[in-house]
C-alpha cells in the first residue's frame, strides 16, 4: 500500500526491539515513550539505548541470527558495551502488560446497568452500543 508505514506504539522498550525488528523490518514507525522518557538517566539517553538496540538487531538480522530464539541474547550481548541500553536493560527488565482489554470490562458493566433499566431504555441503548 503505498503511503502506509507499520507503527508499534505503546508500552514497547527496549526489550521488544528484536520482536519488533522481526515483525516490522526496516520500513516502520517505533514511538517509545515511557521507554525512552522512563530511562533513569533522562530523555537523550533513552532515546540513545533504543537506537542502540536496534542497530544490534537490525545487524543481528543481516548477519543471520534468529530473533526470535536469540533476541533477549543480542539485546545482552550489546548492552555490554552501552552504558545507556544496560540501564534500560535494567529498568524494564521486569515490566509485563497483562491487563484485561478495558472495553471488555465496560461492556459487562454496562450490561449489569442494563439488567435495572426499563426496557424502552434498554432497546435505545442497545441499538446505541451495537
Amino acid at each position: 500500500m503505498p503511503g502506509v508505514l507499520p507503527v508499534a506504539s505503546g508500552g514497547i522498550h527496549v526489550w521488544h526491539m528484536p520482536a519488533l525488528t522481526e515483525i516490522f523490518g526496516d520500513d516502520s514507525v517505533l514511538q517509545f515513550g515511557g521507554g525512552t522518557l522512563g530511562h533513569p538517566w533522562g530523555n537523550a539517553l533513552g532515546a540513545v539505548a533504543n537506537r542502540i538496540a536496534l542497530e544490534a538487531c537490525v545487524q543481528a538480522r543481516n548477519e543471520g541470527r534468529d530473533l526470535a530464539c536469540k533476541g533477549n541474547e543480542i539485546i545482552r550481548e550489546a548492552s555490554k558495551w552501552s552504558p545507556e541500553l544496560a540501564a534500560a536493560c535494567e529498568v524494564w527488565k521486569a515490566i509485563k502488560f497483562e491487563f484485561d482489554a478495558v472495553d471488555i470490562q465496560l461492556f459487562y458493566r454496562d450490561i449489569e446497568l442494563l439488567s435495572v433499566i426499563p426496557f424502552h431504555l434498554y432497546y435505545i441503548l442497545y441499538h446505541f452500543y451495537f
